[in-house]
């Protein structure tokens, strides 16, 4: 069974930073694609981006150049660095698995909820 665990969330001022992680069990994150979405409240769910053995990809213009998806093999933890945070960061943000041996395309995957989920951890980004 796959289970997916995201900490780190928080309140931040504009400029600041925040690094997400995401424990995941029956995933193995060195081999498997995995990513992060976010959702804002009123907004639909969005990708953020995706690694996966070959690479990383990022979704969103706001994402590039400030947040960075990485990984610990050892200890099986996805990560999401953010800096610069801005107000229209604010959402709650997801750890995503996909099927095994699979790494749809991010916007499908908003639309169609494929996959596993975590249960989101909060961010906030005040002005």
């Amino acid at each position: 069974q796959v289970q997916l665990v995201e900490s780190g969330g928080g309140s931040v001022q504009a400029g600041g930073s925040l690094r997400l992680s995401c424990v995941a069990s029956g995933y193995t994150v060195s081999t498997d694609c995995m990513g992060w979405f976010r959702q804002a409240p009123g907004k639909e769910r969005e990708g953020v981006g995706k690694i996966w053995p070959g690479g990383v990809l990022y979704n969103t213009d706001s994402a590039k150049g400030r947040f960075t998806i990485s990984k610990d093999s050892a200890k099986n933890i996805l990560y999401l660095q953010m800096n610069s945070l801005k107000p229209e960061d604010t959402a709650m943000y997801y750890c995503w698995a996909p099927p095994r041996f699979s790494c749809p395309d991010l916007g499908s995957v908003a639309e169609t909820r494929i996959g596993y989920w975590g249960q989101g951890t909060q961010v906030t980004v005040s002005s």
